[in-house]
């Protein structure tokens, strides 16, 4: 199949590109770091006043394991609130970014968490003058909370074994969120030890500002992640309204309920949605809204991509749903007010959709697929493209690749003011990477590259 473009191209000279200036996602994200570094510090800072003196080989081992202890029990709190995903930081920093942070987050916790028992349990032993599997044993067995202590550290570390990629490709997503969830339990069970064990807790003062740590980080979790949804849900009593086939392996599903119109939504975000039907109940799933929110429902395109995906397309109408949201930072917010170059591989254009009926000035698409059957929701872009004059181009597979190569000749060709466009990616992480890469090979400055990953 050809390329195709569909719409008129508005008349107009191109553009002269402009250098962006950072925008409020820079400036927050610049605000988070150093909130996030600031409290690092004041940890090492404790470890600091603490401590006299350093004496000898068991001096250096054992205040390196206590600057570890205290790093990692700092890193738990952070862990525990870059999932709790609290709006104003979803919003502003975007759900991609939150992802790669709490990804780095909790390698840092686990890194820090074993580096602190090796670490002190040598301290110890030297100071007694024994081997590390004998002191090691002592640890676990004879001081308060080391019990459990060693639990959660099991459990970190099988988190961390089924986060790693081989093994995330062969888990399904339910399986690997429910298992994710076990992090909550593994900072639980270490939080008693911190406080018993740690030397740097003996004063109520630092005592008390570790509570107000981890007793706020559980508040947001409890919030955002528990309580809210549950409200959303009963304010609005969403149901399923109605099935529709788009494509052989994708359905879009239409959720209205109550008092819709003050649900607000922006163009390009996502909730995770929780069926409450047999076999669904127990997982939610992010799903991107894929039309302009009406004031009367919310409507997701899925593609059949495992077994929850799979099953939305049996789900009768009146079933009731719970969802989580809204989330993302793929909004137009993004653009600054610079036209928009949208690129979408497959069930990826469900986001860019609704930005291309909504972004002002220009916006163009361009829409890769394996298959023309994949090219779902391609009537309504065509009619928008045809009422908003935009323009509209398709690719798909044939035997060397795509019709339309990804590559950075190919986006200047089809839009020459490429450079000075802001623009949106929606498609799996091998795609996003190297539209990534064609973009900046025609001149788009990183910043003004956005996309967004649902993994987490």
């Amino acid at each position: 199949m050809s390329t195709e473009v569909a719409g008129t191209v508005r008349p107009g000279g191109r553009r002269r590109a402009g250098r962006a200036a950072p925008g409020s996602a820079t400036v927050a994200v610049i605000a988070v770091q150093a909130a996030i570094w600031a409290g690092a510090t004041a940890v090492l800072a404790l470890w600091w006043v603490d401590t006299a003196s350093v004496v000898g080989p068991a001096g250096w081992f054992t205040g390196a394991g206590r600057i570890t202890g205290l790093l990692a029990g700092y890193a738990c709190a952070v862990l525990v609130v870059l999932m709790a995903r609290v709006p104003v930081l979803d919003r502003t920093l975007g759900t991609d970014r939150m992802t790669r942070w709490h990804a780095a987050a909790g390698r840092y916790t686990i890194g820090l968490t074993l580096a602190h028992a090796v670490l002190i349990v040598e301290g110890y032993a030297l100071t007694g003058r024994t081997d590390p599997v004998t002191e090691g044993v002592r640890v676990v067995l004879h001081y308060p909370d080391m019990l459990k202590t060693t639990a959660a550290l099991l459990l970190l570390l099988l988190t961390a074994v089924v986060s790693a990629r081989a093994a995330r490709r062969r888990l399904s997503h339910e399986t690997w969120y429910y298992l994710h969830l076990l992090t909550y339990a593994a900072v639980f069970l270490a939080f008693g030890h911190q406080i018993t064990n740690g030397a740097d807790f003996d004063r109520p003062a630092v005592r008390a500002a570790w509570y107000v740590l981890y007793t706020g980080a559980a508040a947001l979790i409890v919030w955002f992640r528990m309580l809210t949804p549950v409200r959303l849900s009963r304010r609005h009593g969403l149901r399923v309204a109605g099935i529709r086939r788009e494509a052989p392996d994708v359905v879009s599903v239409l959720v209205t309920g109550d008092r819709m119109d003050e649900l607000t939504v922006r163009p390009g975000q996502f909730f995770r949605w929780r069926f409450l039907a047999p076999g669904l109940w127990w997982t939610a799933s992010p799903y991107s809204v894929s039309a302009v929110p009406d004031g009367r429902g919310l409507r997701i395109t899925v593609k059949a991509l495992g077994g929850h995906s799979a099953a939305l397309a049996t789900v009768r109408p009146g079933t009731r749903v719970w969802a989580e949201g809204p989330y993302g930072a793929l909004t137009p917010d993004r653009a600054a007010g610079r036209p928009a170059l949208l690129l979408a591989a497959g069930v990826g254009i469900t986001p860019l959709r609704v930005l291309f009926e909504t972004l002002p000035r220009d916006p163009v698409l361009i829409h890769w697929a394996r298959r023309p059957e994949d090219l779902v929701l391609r009537h309504e872009i065509d009619a928008i493209a045809a009422h908003r004059g935009a323009r509209a181009h398709y690719s798909v597979s044939h035997p060397t690749g795509y019709r339309l190569p990804l590559d950075a000749a190919t986006l200047r060709g089809l839009v020459p003011d490429v450079a000075g466009r802001a623009c949106f990616l929606c498609g799996p992480p091998s795609w996003s990477a190297a539209a990534e890469a064609a973009l900046r090979e025609a001149g788009v400055p990183a910043h003004r590259i956005h996309h967004e990953s649902f993994t987490w």
